[in-house]
């Protein structure tokens, strides 16, 4: 089986199967992650390019580190220092980027939709590492790898309760984890500062729900998500100090323990300690936080693997067989 898209766009143009495709594929490079030499020759030969017009630390050095490990070539776009800032258009960019032919650029970008517009405009494959407070589908991958390295397999025989919570309404992360989640079978609960949790985002999916009250929210929850309030996309503040918001919505022990016992705790990062997260929480053995990071550059080579594939269309000898997905053996 193979992705039936050349872009990775978003989370909800993907098939459950494809969904599936690309997590058993992570799982192998999971194992290349555990090795003492992590570097592979699959991808000698391949340029990839990334194109960051938002700050990242995480998806960004994850995806160069991820390319690198598999042999391609990484080309760094320094917005700052490139032709954006003479004037040209977005447009004019990529296209001047893929008439380098590269063979595949990843976009994050301010813009809802852009990596979407850009796609339709240039035969390159293109990665949304992020676009506006629309999708992130790489970071929901890396957190669906990291649920099922705790919580089996789907299907889960008692289902699974993921509780989101948090600054919902600007979250691409919430945005792309409602839609794979929901469906591989999983239930979704938010909760937040009510403005940042309108009630029409239950009807993003099938088995998502809102709640008013915290308590509701986590019961029963086998995954508890916390996000950043994102400051940056909203027009005027909702709180009048970072306190205030800390006092009431901050993931702290007391509120963790609303959940099941063995529920696991994530952040997509970066997170305030003190204000959307404690740090003993951060620091409990609850947290997977390390982990998501970590399964992060192995979701990254599975996409790379999968949208420039090495020309032998065999998995690499340098993964065992044992680990090797078998629709690409």
């Amino acid at each position: 089986m193979a992705l039936k898209t050349k872009h990775l766009l978003g989370i909800e143009p993907l098939s459950r199967a494809e969904i599936e495709l690309i997590l058993h594929t992570a799982r192998a490079f999971q194992e290349v992650q555990r090795r003492p030499i992590k570097k592979l020759a699959t991808l000698r030969g391949k340029t990839l390019v990334l194109a960051f017009f938002e700050h990242s630390t995480r998806t960004r050095v994850s995806f160069e580190i991820a390319a690198q490990r598999l042999g391609a070539d990484v080309v760094n776009l320094d917005i700052e220092a490139s032709s954006v800032q003479k004037g040209e258009s977005l447009l004019d960019t990529i296209k001047t980027l893929a008439a380098m032919r590269p063979h595949a650029i990843v976009i994050r970008h301010a813009g809802s939709g852009v990596p979407h517009w850009l796609a339709n405009h240039t035969e390159v494959p293109i990665i949304n590492a992020g676009d506006g407070t629309h999708e992130h589908p790489t970071q929901a991958l890396l957190d669906a790898l990291t649920m099922t390295d705790h919580k089996g397999l789907p299907p889960w025989p008692n289902g699974l309760k993921v509780a989101i919570l948090g600054d919902i309404l600007h979250s691409r992360v919430a945005r792309s984890n409602i839609y794979l989640l929901t469906k591989l079978g999983a239930t979704v609960a938010l909760w937040g500062p009510p403005p940042l949790v309108p009630t029409c985002l239950a009807e993003l999916a099938q088995g998502v729900s809102v709640h008013r009250r915290l308590e509701d929210a986590l019961d029963a929850a086998d995954v508890v998500m916390m996000l950043r309030v994102q400051i940056e996309r909203q027009r005027e503040p909702l709180f009048s100090s970072a306190r205030e918001y800390a006092r009431h919505y901050c993931l702290t022990p007391e509120r963790v323990a609303l959940a099941k016992p063995d529920a696991i705790v994530m952040h997509p990062g970066p997170f305030l300690r003190g204000v959307d997260i404690a740090g003993e929480v951060a620091e409990s053995p609850r947290s997977v936080i390390p982990q998501q990071v970590d399964n992060g550059v192995a979701v990254r080579m599975a996409l790379l693997y999968l949208l420039m594939p090495p020309p032998a269309e065999v998995f690499p000898t340098e993964v065992s067989a044992e680990t090797a997905p078998s629709e690409r053996r």
